[in-house]
């Protein structure tokens, strides 16, 4: 069986049918987040159930951070340091070169953030992330709580202010910038997975803030969750059959068939054309005949 369905023939440049999907390790709860270590060949994403961050190489799997404060999505900031969603803490963190790790964001205007779900680091080194109910929605080690603020995106920047840049999303989920960050992708994946609305939304940047929202492409096969853009600007996004490719101008191009449900993506290895896929309980990767952008 094929590991690509190609529906728009260029996406066959895309691929290599001589590299196909492979299951690198398995029997987590519910992978997410994964973010790559070209300077440690590693990978790191959470397994969020068990309350774990994993690290995988070549040479296997090890717990990385065995208490992780049911970290979700991660990045990493220009230093190198890695950027982490904790649903736990309700906050963003920063682990620190000597392991400890320091709060970024926890609230805004006086009120507890809900449970930050995706990050992202721009250029100019600010940190943008989603802010959605689903981790406070789920009672893990009895921390479920209110929602005190809105379903937002923030950006905080460098000298730690904090903003709410898009404030009229159900639930924004996964986002990721072109790559000249002209525009702001963002997954809206609506108040349950069952309803509507559930579509990548686009913004155009307009001196740093986002403006112009409108529906950019809606997944055919569950909905998308994380998701990145390839240094051509076809963005890859999550979905329930697999990942989806998706043209600059919003058209389907293609899908990476998976046989699990995919929650979060990220481009790695040396040649930065490794797709790995965090999917339910597994996680795979796929060589591309395309390279990831990495940021920063």
């Amino acid at each position: 069986m094929s590991s690509f369905d190609i529906i728009d023939p260029a996406f066959g440049s895309f691929v290599l049918h001589n590299a196909p999907l492979k299951r690198l390790a398995t029997g987590f709860d519910w992978a997410e987040g994964p973010v790559w270590f070209g300077d440690h060949s590693a990978l790191l994403f959470s397994d969020i159930p068990n309350n774990r961050i994993v690290r995988w190489s070549e040479e296997g799997l090890t717990t990385f951070r065995a208490q992780a404060n049911y970290s979700n999505g991660h990045t990493r900031d220009a230093q190198g340091r890695l950027i982490s969603c904790e649903h736990g803490t309700r906050s963003v963190t920063r682990t620190e070169w000597d392991g400890s790790v320091t709060t970024l964001a926890s609230s805004y205007q006086g009120k507890r953030l809900n449970s930050p779900n995706d990050v992202i680091v721009a250029k100019d080194g600010a940190i943008w992330f989603t802010d959605p109910h689903y981790g406070i929605m789920t009672d893990y080690e009895g921390f479920k709580g209110a929602e005190e603020l809105p379903c937002s995106v923030y950006r905080l920047d460098p000298d730690g202010t904090l903003q709410a840049m898009i404030t009229d999303m159900a639930c924004p989920n996964g986002l990721c910038f072109s790559p000249d960050e002209s525009r702001l992708y963002v997954a809206d994946t609506g108040r349950q997975f069952t309803q509507d609305p559930q579509h990548i939304m686009v913004f155009d940047m307009v001196q740093n803030r986002p403006k112009k929202g409108r529906i950019f492409h809606k997944v055919n096969a569950g909905w998308s969750d994380g998701m990145r853009m390839d240094s051509d600007g076809n963005l890859w996004s999550s979905a329930a059959d697999g990942v989806h490719c998706i043209a600059p101008d919003g058209h389907l191009m293609g899908k990476v068939l998976v046989p699990e449900v995919v929650s979060n993506i990220c481009f790695g290895g040396r040649a930065k054309n490794r797709l790995f896929i965090t999917a339910t309980t597994s996680l795979y990767s796929v060589i591309l005949n395309r390279q990831g952008l990495q940021r920063p």
